[in-house]
């Protein structure tokens, strides 16, 4: 069986057999919430007008080839346009933009009606003054629990606010999300 006809029933299953004591949700939840992710909004064209969400979830796996992965819950609103998608758009958020943040995490509202975004010439979303974006090309989608990890390859790259004494150092300080919280990364947190 491989990871691509592994339905999520099968899965939940198999979990379920297994005699290993588990953490509840409740206390899984704690450990992540304590544990810092820098924050970044994924967009793409759906039927002919943006999807984005936040996400804290954006991990690299690979740099050769140039994989990147993150996770998405299957009752996502975004999720059925993540589903087809064939390329999307990764914006890692600056550390001035919690309310892009905020408003990209928002349901039942327009996300992009407030501008701050560009479409790329191929049409993804990116997310203006972000540290930096990634366009990749969705490789795999995953069921895994309750969510789907989308597997991507990165495409195009662009570290929006480089540095002026060094083009791959950017200006601006990422965005970061703990324990319900934004948090700014400075040279005083330098250790």
């Amino acid at each position: 069986m491989t990871a691509e006809n592994i339905d999520l029933s099968a899965l939940e299953e198999l979990l379920a057999q297994q005699d290993e004591p588990q953490l509840s949700p409740e206390e899984f939840k704690t450990i992540f919430r304590n544990h810092p992710a820098g924050v970044a909004v994924v967009a793409l064209q759906h039927e002919g007008r943006p999807v984005g969400f936040t996400a804290t979830s954006v991990i690299s796996v690979s740099a050769a080839p140039p994989l990147l992965a993150f996770s998405l819950a299957s009752t996502s609103s975004s999720w059925p346009a993540i589903s087809e998608a064939r390329t999307l758009a990764v914006s890692f958020l600056a550390d001035h933009q919690d309310d892009v943040s905020a408003r990209f995490a928002t349901s039942g509202i327009d996300r992009f009606a407030d501008g701050g975004w560009t479409p790329l010439p191929t049409g993804e979303p990116v997310i203006d003054g972000a540290v930096s974006w990634f366009r990749a090309r969705v490789v795999q989608r995953t069921p895994i629990g309750d969510s789907y990890l989308v597997s991507l390859r990165a495409l195009e790259s662009n570290l929006t606010a480089a540095g002026d004494d060094n083009p791959r150092e950017p200006k601006a300080s990422p965005l970061v999300y703990k324990n319900r919280n934004y948090h700014r990364l400075g040279d005083d947190t330098t250790i």
